[in-house]
């Protein structure tokens, strides 16, 4: 069974950091792209960030240099650090995987999400 169990969020206040995590299992995690997508309350989901198994990363555009994505295959974990927080990423942060190790792999799974917000 393919799991994906996201932690770390919570409340921080505008310029704070957080690390979140996502614990996955059922699947061979090192074969993959994995990312981080998020819904803000009322909003669609947003693409946030992308990591092959080389450990190539890709970023939206809003990151500007703020998070960093990266994962430990020999633990099947992957991991998003944010910095510089701002209330607009007030949101649910989702881990997801992918089907392949293309950048336009499709996703199939994801987690149940952990909330993050910022304000003050």
């Amino acid at each position: 069974e393919v799991q994906l169990v996201e932690s770390g969020g919570g409340l921080v206040q505008p310029g704070g950091s957080l690390s979140l995590s996502c614990a996955v299992s059922g699947f061979t995690f090192n074969n993959i792209v994995m990312m981080w997508v998020r819904q803000a309350p009322g909003k669609g989901l947003e693409w946030v960030s992308s990591i092959a198994r080389s450990g190539n990363t890709k970023y939206g555009d809003f990151v500007k240099g703020r998070f960093t994505i990266s994962r430990d295959n020999a633990r099947n974990t992957l991991s998003l650090r944010l910095n510089s927080l701002k209330p607009e990423d007030t949101a649910v942060y989702y881990c997801a995987k992918s089907i392949g190790n293309y950048w336009s792999s499709p996703l199939d799974a994801w987690g149940q999400g952990t909330l993050v917000t910022v304000s003050s």
